[in-house]
């Protein structure tokens, strides 16, 4: 019997939840936006990032992604961001409809698999 395939780290890659496709059956896969500070993107062209524990939830019309570790950059030592602050996702009006109806009546939970850089725009 061959074995499964392992996902690799694609080339824009920053950070990748592995362990997702072990713990959780996924559904669907959408694409959202990421609102940063500078100093969040700055490091997370550093590379700086984890997804391990982190997770999405919407609440007031919003997406939030909660426990997503982005490390402190180090030249910037006073006007650093918190590491682990509650970051707001950009999607579209339907998709969190649709994301509301689906977390409330079906009980499913919305999980980051990875995070990348396209173009200039972060996204998870």
């Amino acid at each position: 019997m061959a074995r499964p395939r392992r996902r690799k780290a694609q080339a824009g890659d920053v950070a990748t939840n592995r362990q997702a496709s072990w713990r959780y059956h996924l559904l669907e896969r959408y694409e959202a936006g990421l609102v940063l500070t500078g100093t969040e993107v700055k490091a997370l062209r550093a590379s700086g990032a984890q997804l391990k524990d982190s997770y999405a939830v919407i609440r007031d019309g919003e997406g939030w992604l909660i426990g997503c570790y982005i490390a402190p950059y180090g030249p910037a030592n006073r006007a650093n961001h918190d590491p682990e602050r509650e970051r707001k996702l950009l999607l579209h009006r339907s998709e969190i409809e649709r994301l509301i109806g689906k977390t409330q009546e079906r009980g499913l939970t919305l999980i980051p698999t990875r995070v990348y850089f396209s173009g200039a725009h972060a996204k998870v």
